[in-house]
């Protein structure tokens, strides 16, 4: 059987996997000819074991040949990769068709949304973002998998799953310690910059003469704003270039451009890891039983705070000053690849997700003739407000997600098919597709040592002790679709001009709290939902310790930067 048989033709619409031209009727076959000309080398298993976990998914699928699933992701490459690719091949192995579809990631949450409110099955399986854990865990209306695990799904669990394996687990589990999601794929936001321009000596020399300390990795806010300002219409190679890259139009990518721990950067929420406590970077506040108390500083949040506003206001500042004309305009898959033109600077706030983008054949203006790049990755500034001990960044899981509506023989046909796509025999070809990595093993295979010099820094970051100090959204939100579809209509009220920063942080705490208050009525959460206090006024809350905090007297205090070789001897 060729490789033809597993892969979509190019006409065919990404989302359907090419199921309906897989030839299922010699499983034996189907691995083999998958093996060899799909995985090879690249599996932290040896073929023996490759062949044994593959006749296992063989095997414990036959109850459920001929059955037809439908499953669901956002359209990044590594879906694109498992609907083209592996949901063919598993369809031959295993004789379960599956029609794996790639949407927008916010149709993704709203077909969630949709299937909990009405409790009929839309898709079998869904991979949707960690960020839903509080959501999850509260309403309880997806299978916890520790359980399903042990119980109606145990004959269906694969004994090579591994689940220590996995670097992401920590942002699926409730705080009930019960397992949730699996991750599938995972990316952290990190800072990306022109590493060729930053260690220019002409460059160098200019930058040092304009601002008196020397150009390197901004370690907080106001070096990154120097370093905007200063690469903002110089021409280099001919080509005029800019010092921010960001994204600005108001759409759902919007809300999570700042959901997604712009305010944590910025200081907004408590000293916490894997997220601050009891204000986390929505400034939900919760109490000790993890209930939502407020999220306005009246009531001890900290969404329309100083440093909230203060993230709000530099955000805005650096779009309209220092980035494309058409960055404004743009989504967030939109805005993602932009950096591979050459024409950008530094992004501080870049998904990893996008470094298959920096290394494909459209990215010659950012790689040398070798593929090595001209750039590097980073962690992120922080702002003024932030202190020692708080979250520095945000990484995406993306896990896979069965709902309980979804009938026990499909979820369990599902389920397999999720752990195939994450499984060992297929995990470390499918990160070299995507560069989303969910298993240790996997990112300490020889081929990432191998390849690490053409990733930027990637494959350091991921081997490196500071990873845990990026997460997802944590457990504080209560209630994911319907709060995060506030964040975006405000935030670009302020992006566009029509409302300043504090008016459309003002508005957007109040929305988030008349949700709280409704879930709590409502009492559909029980003892896990919101128990709003009593407002206590912003004068109480600024002065209390923590978040929220006053105003500062100064947001922008000495710029500081450091060599980037350096850094990267820290992570080692």
């Amino acid at each position: 059987m060729s490789l033809a048989t597993f892969s979509c033709s190019d006409s065919e619409e990404a989302g359907n996997g090419g199921v309906n031209a897989v030839d299922m009727s010699d499983p034996a076959a189907a691995t083999q000819s998958f093996l060899d000309e799909e995985i090879g080398a690249l599996s932290s298993l040896s073929r023996a074991e490759q062949e044994a976990e593959l006749a296992w998914f063989t095997e414990a699928a036959k109850p459920f040949r001929g059955m037809e699933i439908s499953v669901v992701s956002e359209t990044i490459a590594t879906h694109e990769y498992e609907s083209k690719v592996l949901a063919p091949a598993f369809s031959a192995i295993t004789g379960i068709r599956v029609t794996h579809d790639l949407i927008g990631e916010g149709d993704v949450v709203e077909k969630l949304q949709t299937q909990m409110q009405s409790n009929e099955n839309i898709y079998d399986a869904y991979v949707n973002d960690s960020d839903l854990i509080g959501t999850h865990w509260r309403y309880q209306q997806v299978r916890n998998l520790t359980d399903w695990m042990t119980g109606e799904g145990a004959d269906v669990t694969s004994p090579t799953l591994d689940l220590a394996d996995f670097i992401g687990t920590s942002f699926t589990t409730g705080p009930d310690k019960k397992l949730y999601q699996l991750p599938d794929q995972q990316f952290a936001n990190l800072y990306w910059f022109r590493y060729d321009w930053f260690t220019d000596p002409d460059i160098k020399a200019d930058f040092k003469a304009q601002f008196g300390y020397e150009l390197g990795v901004p370690v907080n806010w106001s070096a990154y704003e120097d370093i905007a300002e200063f690469f903002t219409g110089r021409e280099i190679d001919g080509k005029k270039v800019y010092g921010n890259m960001d994204y600005g139009k108001k759409d759902p990518s919007l809300g999570w451009r700042f959901t997604d721990a712009w305010m944590s950067m910025a200081g907004m929420g408590s000293v916490g890891e894997p997220n601050g406590l009891p204000v986390d970077e929505w400034g939900i506040r919760v109490n000790e039983n993890s209930q939502p108390v407020g999220s306005c500083v009246a009531r001890g949040g900290a969404t329309n705070s100083p440093a909230a506003v203060y993230a709000l206001a530099k955000y805005s500042k650096w779009l309209s000053d220092y980035a494309p004309p058409s960055a404004a305009g743009m989504t967030f898959s939109e805005a993602g690849p932009v950096p591979a033109q050459g024409a950008i600077a530094q992004q501080m706030f870049w998904y990893t997700t996008f470094t298959a983008n920096m290394v494909g054949e459209n990215a010659s203006a950012v790689l040398y003739d070798d593929g090595t790049p001209r750039w590097r990755m980073a962690p992120s500034p922080h702002g003024a407000y932030w202190q020692d001990g708080m979250k520095v960044g945000y990484q995406d899981a993306g896990a896979w997600t069965l709902m309980k509506s979804t009938p026990t023989e499909r979820a369990k046909a599902a389920w397999l098919y999720a752990q195939f796509v994450t499984s060992k025999t297929v995990d470390v070809k499918k990160a070299h597709v995507g560069l989303t990595f969910i298993r240790e093993s996997t990112i300490q295979h020889d081929s990432f040592t191998e390849r690490a010099p053409k990733l930027g820094g990637l494959v350091e970051f991921y081997r490196s002790p500071a990873r845990i100090q990026w997460s997802p959204t944590g457990t504080n939100v209560p209630d994911y679709p319907r709060l995060a579809q506030l964040w975006w209509q405000n935030i670009g009220d302020a992006s566009s001009g029509t409302k300043t920063p504090q008016a459309a942080l003002d508005s957007l705490c109040e929305q988030q709290e008349r949700v709280l208050s409704r879930l709590e009525r409502s009492g559909l959460q029980g003892d896990l939902g919101p128990k709003l206090d009593k407002e206590r006024g912003n004068a109480y809350w600024l002065n209390q310790p923590g978040s929220p905090k006053p105003k500062l007297a100064n947001e922008n205090p000495k710029p500081l930067t450091i060599e980037y070789d350096e850094l990267i001897a820290t992570w080692q």
